[in-house]
């Protein structure tokens, strides 16, 4: 049975884009430029990615244009657009919810809950979360793109884990 986790960055403040969607302030302090962070051991156990048309659009107009970074691992991106899908990204019109229960039975590893802060806000609401990688980035923003949206119950966290790279804090919760 697969894990969802939510990996994100976010700012101190809890941000996870500024006011127009733009995410050029993920960096560190400068304090261990070479240092690698995350990431890549993260990525490593990646099964399968979950996100939202935004963080797609962006991902293929912005961040990448040209260049999938995620070959190789199946992504659903969840959206009310019909689009056709393309090879290893899946473009998926029903519940969210539906989805991920989906995956979670039939992949083993990681199902990483790529963004944004809707399919994230959805996915905490209906408690399909089950760990949570956040790496705080040392900036506060003051307003833009909320990570966690009003939430009608308490989701209690378990702190797993933390690491300490080049100025960014991961906080690794699990849910209760």
């Amino acid at each position: 049975m697969g894990k969802t986790v939510l990996y994100l960055a976010m700012s101190v403040d809890g941000y996870i884009a500024d006011e127009q969607g733009g995410v050029n302030w993920l960096d560190g302090d400068g304090s261990q430029p070479d240092a690698l962070g995350s990431y890549s051991a993260f990525y490593a156990a990646v099964d399968t990615i979950v996100m939202g048309w935004t963080t797609y659009h962006q991902i293929v107009t912005e961040l990448a244009p040209g260049n999938w970074p995620y070959q190789g691992h199946p992504c659903y991106v969840v959206t009310h657009r019909q689009e056709a899908d393309r090879e290893g990204i899946h473009f998926w019109n029903g519940e969210l919810t539906a989805l991920v229960d989906k995956l979670k039975e039939k992949r083993e590893g990681v199902i990483w809950i790529c963004g944004g802060a809707s399919v994230a806000g959805q996915l905490l609401k209906e408690e399909r979360v089950d760990r949570l990688w956040l790496s705080m980035i040392p900036t506060v923003l003051g307003k833009g793109v909320r990570l966690f949206p009003e939430m009608e119950q308490e989701f209690p966290l378990k702190l797993v884990g933390t690491e300490q790279y080049n100025g960014i804090v991961d906080l690794i919760y699990e849910k209760r």
